[in-house]
């Protein structure tokens, strides 16, 4: 019989910068990591106004995680210590395994003008934190888009109504939709019994959620969604737990103390990316 899951919090993103002073909002934070499992982190960067993102993000180090860049409008360069070299448009994702250590540049390749993206910081096992660093772009056209009544939906990694993403994703095996409803639509969206759901609303509304609100739901197999006057953009965020001890310093995320001091260490020694 099938259980349609409960809103159990809201959580509002915060203002904030990172990177050479580029403003964003942030869900994040120890205590919404603990609740937001597998995923640690989501940033959404909107501005027509180049001073708030030209800075960009200059190289920096990550190490034990995933990231997953998804851009709406706007364009973003990437380049790592690895030689890979990609430009993020209208429409595209990212799909980077920080792993063991990568060191990597954000930096947008527009000076004004719409610039409107997500970052999401998906967290790895401990079995996994050590992988190889990887990375994988995908343009728009690589990303089905499922018409449904009232409304569509963009499938970025996982599976609905039958189409797959071809995001190739690991362990947790996340789902990752892009939802839009017009006004008073209603839908109903099928996520595994087993993983951690949540809903992040960046335009319009639900009956629960206000914009930049991220909702984290009860245990079931379906989350319903009622688009407000104005109707709705939201990502629909779900995974399988880890449930694995998260310590963060920064760009670093592992399961101990111990492990991130040694990240530092590696870092501060050159020997973060080496083989």
């Amino acid at each position: 019989m099938s259980r349609t899951r409960q809103l159990s919090r809201r959580i509002d993103a915060r203002p904030s910068s990172d990177g050479d002073g580029v403003r964003i909002h942030r869900i994040g934070g120890r205590e919404v990591s603990a609740v937001f499992d597998p995923f640690l982190m989501l940033d959404e960067i909107r501005s027509a106004d180049g001073s708030d993102y030209i800075g960009g993000f200059p190289p920096h180090p990550h190490r034990g995680f995933e990231t997953v860049t998804y851009m709406l409008h706007g364009r973003m360069r990437h380049e790592d210590h690895l030689g890979n070299r990609g430009l993020l448009s209208d429409g595209g994702v990212q799909w980077m395994t920080a792993g063991r250590g990568v060191i990597h540049s954000e930096m947008p390749e527009q000076s004004d003008g719409l610039l409107h993206g997500f970052q999401l910081w998906l967290n790895l096992p401990a079995a996994e934190k050590m992988r190889p660093a990887d990375y994988a772009d995908y343009s728009a056209g690589q990303l089905p888009r499922v018409p449904v009544a009232g409304g569509e939906v963009r499938v970025i990694a996982g599976r609905f109504a039958g189409v797959a993403s071809p995001v190739v994703t690991g362990t947790t095996a996340p789902l990752y939709l892009d939802l839009r409803l017009e006004p008073g639509a209603a839908l109903a969206v099928p996520v595994p019994a087993r993983q951690q759901a949540s809903l992040y609303v960046y335009e319009g509304a639900t009956g629960e959620l206000a914009a930049r609100q991220l909702g984290i739901y009860t245990d079931g197999d379906t989350l319903a969604l009622h688009a407000g006057p104005e109707g709705v953009r939201a990502l629909l965020l779900a995974g399988t737990p880890l449930r694995e001890p998260v310590h963060q310093y920064g760009p670093f995320v592992m399961n101990s103390m111990t492990e991130i001091e040694q990240a530092i260490d590696d870092y501060n020694s050159g020997r973060l990316t080496a083989a």
